[in-house]
């Protein structure tokens, strides 16, 4: 049986839960010392989008890794641009990305607007708590790290 959407106060209750649990990462990033690399660069909360939240987050093969999260009734949605569409062998960009999607967990590779590469996924709300929130996230993050160079390879360059 499929679990009914969530009430507007459960919503409103993640909402504060995923705001704390931003804050609390923040908090933590700005106590870390002058040789260490933040890893949260900076959230912002969507103006246009009500619960949604833009994380940047810094990379090492991609400088920014950029990441919205957006609560919705029955799932929190989460996204991050990987690339533009691939300018050179879309057809071997798009075989490495099937064959990616196999092993990943949690996320898909998928085309979006404008023939963008992005990386994609949905967790039901009632499952949404911190160590989700790590998990993808942190998920997101090694992905595109991992796969970034190879990608830019094998669409950008002759």
């Amino acid at each position: 049986m499929t679990r009914r959407p969530a009430t507007d106060a459960e919503l409103n209750q993640l909402e504060a839960r995923l705001d704390a649990w931003l804050a609390d990462w923040a908090r933590s990033q700005s106590a870390a010392g002058p040789d260490e690399r933040p890893l949260l660069l900076d959230v912002t909360r969507d103006a246009d989008v009500p619960r949604r939240w833009y994380l940047r987050l810094s990379g090492e093969s991609r400088d920014v890794i950029a990441i919205w999260l957006t609560l919705r009734q029955r799932t929190l949605a989460y996204e991050s641009y990987v690339l533009p569409a691939p300018q050179h062998r879309p057809n071997s960009v798009a075989d490495f990305v099937l064959r990616r999607n196999h092993s990943l967990v949690g996320a898909r590779y998928g085309i979006g607007p404008e023939d963008a590469l992005y990386l994609t996924g949905e967790l039901p709300t009632h499952c949404v708590d911190e160590d989700e929130l790590d998990r993808i996230v942190g998920s997101l993050w090694s992905y595109v790290e991992r796969d970034f160079t190879t990608l830019i390879r094998l669409g950008f360059r002759q």
